[in-house]
């Protein structure tokens, strides 16, 4: 029999060990609970569904205390409310967020130039490019940039920036293409309207004061802003545009490991040594979001919606074009309360399949079909705000749906002038021409026939009897006019 006293001892021990190794998980695991680095892949146009996933994902962030959130960038650009809000909460997140143009090839344009500008840490991997930040309301950018002694514009500016000398002694790419080319060459803008300085100027602003913010070089900014120049990785870290060059995200982290950064109270050391990198995938929501926000598909909706609505009220009660086009036109009208759409153009289109839809029931010659499908093709074409990147409808996809429209209308044509040529198959005229029999003998030209189920009163200049077959020849009120079969 065991003692008290050993099974004590034993217990004591096993107690002893499990003490120390729940200790020892808690003294390891409790140094690398901010030791994560999140990652979030954005590989699109800037818009609600990169916003929502973006905040979330930093919000998600903040909520563990991560080391650092990286977000790898290749991005055209996109909607400048989206990449405001996205920016909004860069600056007042309460991790670190490093945004890497990433993998080569990548770009990180318009929108994403500012992004890269308002992130604590802006890095772009060999091969990337960054800039071209005009906003799309003003049209083009500046002058076309040209070698002007003393190498080109970005090489003077890249040696000014080593050399120590300020930014305003730098010479700017319009300087250049002035020094390179005779006066009556220089090309003249056209003036912009006030809206479009406006525009202009808040973005400048904007760009400046996110440069400022992380002590980066403002004057290009300014620049990508006012003459949309783009800027290689090698280029932009020569002119402290971004802050680091790295192959990989690897890299990445090695290169920023123990920098000080500036946050929105205070500053911050990025520890990131030994961090485990987790890669957050977009929820369904935010893929669905997506997918809704796509103005092809977008478009696709609309014009499936409308089709469904006119297909029921040509066939009321067929239920399945009305709930079917019920629900598509809903589901695009959600999509374009948050896209750059053109009210104008949406309401052509609507005005234009409701002058198709008019034309079964207003005799014009087609005048109508032909307005209304003018309205849908004209609609299409200016229903998306043009510029802005990554939003675009396919000119193809607007083409068919135009030809669409138009065989619609050419349909309905045929439709009505076959309906036009058919005989009368209801009412009075309907009897013209139809056998009846006759049922009682004609006396001084009245009788009876029966036509069609009834018994008619009949007249007829002819001698007819019992049995014989008879022909309507006319109609006056209810009495039918008749004559014998055969003659």
């Amino acid at each position: 029999m065991i003692q008290p006293r050993v099974i004590g001892f034993f217990f004591s021990i096993f107690l002893s060990l499990a003490m120390w190794w729940g200790a020892s998980v808690v003294s390891v695991a409790q140094p690398t609970s901010n030791k994560t680095v999140v990652v979030l892949q954005v590989a699109d146009a800037i818009g609600p569904a990169t916003r929502d996933f973006l905040v979330e994902g930093i919000e998600a962030a903040e909520a563990r205390q991560a080391a650092l959130v990286v977000i790898e960038l290749d991005t055209p650009g996109g909607l400048s409310d989206s990449m405001r809000d996205i920016i909004k909460k860069i600056l007042n997140a309460e991790v670190p967020v490093a945004t890497y143009v990433s993998p080569p090839g990548a770009r990180a344009a318009s929108a994403g130039t500012y992004m890269l500008y308002a992130s604590h840490i802006a890095a772009m991997a060999p091969s990337t490019n960054l800039g071209a930040a005009t906003p799309v309301q003003i049209g083009g950018g500046g002058a076309e940039p040209a070698d002007g002694g003393g190498g080109s514009p970005m090489e003077r500016l890249a040696d000014a920036f080593r050399d120590g000398r300020s930014d305003d002694d730098a010479p700017t790419n319009e300087e250049a293409v002035d020094e390179a080319r005779p006066e009556a060459d220089k090309p003249k803008a056209p003036p912009a309207s006030a809206i479009e300085k406006k525009v202009l100027e808040d973005a400048v602003a904007y760009i400046q004061g996110l440069a400022e913010r992380h002590g980066r070089n403002a004057q290009w900014a300014e620049q990508a802003v006012r003459e949309a120049v783009s800027l290689t990785a090698t280029e932009a870290l020569a002119i402290n545009v971004i802050d680091v060059v790295a192959e990989d995200l690897d890299g990445l982290l090695a290169q920023i490991d123990g920098r000080t950064v500036k946050m929105h109270q205070g500053t911050q050391v990025i520890d990131v040594t030994n961090a485990v990198v987790e890669v957050v995938e977009p929820d369904w929501r935010n893929r669905l979001l997506s997918v809704l926000t796509n103005p092809t598909l977008a478009y696709i909706l609309l014009m499936v919606g409308i089709y469904g609505l006119v297909l029921e009220g040509y066939n009321p009660g067929a239920l399945v074009p009305g709930v079917i086009g019920g629900i598509s036109l809903l589901l695009a009208l959600y999509a374009f309360q948050i896209l750059p759409i053109n009210f104008a153009g949406l309401a052509l289109m609507l005005l234009g399949f409701a002058l198709i839809a008019v034309e079964l029931f207003v005799p014009s010659f087609g005048i109508l079909g032909i307005g209304g499908v003018i309205a849908v093709v004209f609609g299409s074409v200016i229903l998306m705000d043009s510029g802005v990147p990554g939003f675009e409808i396919n000119t193809g996809l607007v083409v068919a749906m135009g030809l669409s429209a138009a065989a619609l209308f050419a349909a309905v044509i045929y439709l009505v002038s076959r309906a036009i040529r058919r005989p009368t198959v209801t009412g009075t005229e309907a009897l013209m021409g139809e056998f009846s029999e006759v049922i009682t003998d004609f006396v001084d030209g009245h009788g009876r026939v029966h036509l069609d189920g009834e018994d008619w009163h009949a007249v007829s200049s002819d001698a007819l009897t019992v049995g014989d077959l008879a022909v309507v020849t006319g109609i006056d009120g209810l009495t039918l006019e008749v004559k014998a079969k055969g003659r």
